[in-house]
């Protein structure tokens, strides 16, 4: 017997939903990381790269670009030779902040569910650092003799 299609119990979203903005901001790769960094106070662009060494100096200047256009950071050129440019976080940067912060939690709660599962799978599963008693292999584990492998 086929299950019945549900109802979805949630209104649907509206054409511009704030949600979807929001997550379409912070949702870019290394864009959460860079408001992170800016959360300690303005930095100029090799800071923050040293603060990401992953990050390639395009992508840096993409999400840099993108979150000066949305307001969520500033950009002032320093007056100083050559020319130096700093990165701060406008009040809607910082409003986002706790969202972020929330985000991390949750993380950590995810890793450490995700190595508590890892170690029950791990007390299921012999150690590696020592012999492994024949009787506890599989029986296609205990045969002796090279094994051959099949193609």
């Amino acid at each position: 017997m086929a299950l019945r299609m549900r109802k979805n119990q949630v209104a649907a979203p509206l054409p511009n939903c704030p949600l979807t903005a929001c997550l379409a901001l912070i949702g870019g790769a290394w864009t959460p990381n860079i408001i992170w960094y800016l959360s300690g106070g303005p930095r100029r662009f090799s800071e923050l790269r040293g603060d990401l060494p992953g990050i390639s100096s395009k992508v840096m200047t993409q999400r840099l670009r993108e979150l000066e256009q949305s307001g969520v950071v500033s950009r002032h050129v320093l007056p100083t030779s050559p020319p130096s440019v700093e990165y701060a976080l406008t009040e809607l940067g910082h409003d986002l902040l706790p969202a972020i912060r929330s985000i991390v939690e949750i993380g950590h709660k995810l890793k450490s569910h995700q190595e508590r599962q890892l170690a029950g799978s791990a007390e299921a599963t012999p150690a590696e650092d020592g012999p492994v008693p024949a009787a506890n292999l599989p029986a296609e584990s205990r045969r002796s003799g090279p094994r051959i492998s099949r193609v």
